[in-house]
């Protein structure tokens, strides 16, 4: 099937709805495949591939994570349930008539550059290639675990926080988490309930602050002082009070101290965790510095009996269905201008690809209204786009 004037859309989760939104407003034609039975991405739990627990909950707030012109219900939480997300994404979809354009079970197999350079082969899950005149690609970054290299055998279980969905099977065990982005740290409050006992591994400091601060989600916070236009150094200053008067000295709860200032990377949103060392529920572990069968030792040179590991050690970027060559990739992942435009192809682009240190959504629908009015650009004001691809 010949598609030259459309679009290839890849992945029906947050990115490729606002992806196929904001095509769809500039009127630009296209296809979008999903691979599963449903929208929803990573944040439908159902999803095979999802890292999502049945007690996640959005780490952004609300009213820092919508999507443009369609904010979150009144009646939701600040910080809302997986499945309340879910059922915003879905809610965003009908409104705005995007499920007409998705074709459900059909997953992108392989992308070519086509001969001519005038597009791209597209290889479907049904056996089809469609050849199309762009691709957006929003499959996510969050689905293939990565394991850190330990040395040594560990003779327990283990698991990736990809897999941990409830925590009973943790029950009576003694628990070593890894990783302090906030899934590890969800997972190592959750563990406190049910554990014999809760070891929390991390390789160094983080910033940890609290979900609300003076009766507010602490995203507000931040955003005002971004909005006043103050200076980085101002808003560290200020955050850093804040979390001297909240939480203190955490060094003396065995904590690392942070080897960054904050804001140069994200922090952890957790409001339960330091209270649990505070009690004595959760024991911090510096880094794992080797495995020895029922044991771990780590590099303060102490060690402990584990029964389970479960890795909270991220994932790996991966696009199973391109060449990394198409994508200029460097390092770990593609280099790409505002995370989203190729430096060589008009007709390459991702959406979502980004870590922020907040809400996500809202950015993910930047990206995708640039690239509609970069495409759109491209047909009807020529100037513009070659102003901007100068970029």
């Amino acid at each position: 099937m010949n598609s030259h004037d459309r679009y290839c859309v890849i992945g029906a989760g947050p990115s490729g709805l606002t992806a196929a939104k904001n095509l769809k407003d500039y009127g630009i034609s296209y296809d979008h495949f999903e691979r599963e039975s449903e929208i929803g991405g990573n944040w439908w739990i159902e999803h095979p591939r999802s890292a999502v627990m049945h007690s996640t909950h959005l780490i952004s707030s609300k009213g820092m994570s919508h999507f443009r012109g369609f904010p979150m219900p009144d009646d939701y939480p600040d910080y809302p349930h997986h499945r309340l997300m879910c059922e915003y994404f879905r809610s965003y979809a009908r409104h705005f008539d995007l499920n007409e354009n998705i074709i459900f079970n059909t997953s992108v197999e392989w992308l070519e550059r086509a001969d001519d350079h005038s597009g791209w082969d597209v290889k479907l899950s049904s056996g089809e290639t469609r050849h199309y005149r762009g691709v957006i690609i929003c499959n996510g970054h969050l689905w293939d675990a990565r394991y850190p290299d330990f040395p040594g055998e560990f003779s327990g279980e283990s698991m990736h926080s990809q897999q941990f969905k409830t925590p009973e099977i943790l029950t009576g065990k003694r628990v070593l988490v890894v990783g302090a982005g906030n899934s590890g740290c969800d997972i190592a409050v959750e563990a406190v309930h049910h554990a014999a006992r809760v070891f929390h591994s991390t390789r160094r400091g983080y910033y940890y602050i609290p979900k609300f601060i003076l009766g507010k989600p602490i995203d507000e916070f931040g955003e005002t002082a971004y909005k006043l236009g103050l200076p980085l150094w101002l808003r560290q200053r200020f955050n850093m009070l804040l979390l001297k008067l909240y939480w203190g000295d955490l060094t003396r709860y065995g904590l690392q101290k942070p080897d960054h200032k904050i804001l140069e990377t994200h922090p952890i949103a957790n409001s339960q965790l330091v209270y649990h060392i505070g009690h004595g529920d959760i024991t911090p572990k510096p880094n794992v510095e080797a495995l020895r069968g029922d044991r771990v030792a780590f590099a303060d040179g102490t060690e402990e009996s584990i029964d389970l590991i479960v890795y909270a050690t991220g994932f790996n970027i991966r696009f199973p269905f391109i060449d990394e060559k198409h994508l200029n990739w460097s390092g770990f992942g593609p280099k790409l201008y505002l995370h989203a435009f190729h430096p060589r192809y008009d007709d390459l682009f991702v959406v979502g690809l980004l870590q922020p240190d907040g809400g996500i959504f809202h950015l993910m629908d930047f990206q995708a209204q640039l690239i509609a009015r970069f495409i759109d650009a491209g047909q009807h004001n020529p100037v513009a786009a070659d102003t901007f691809r100068q970029r």
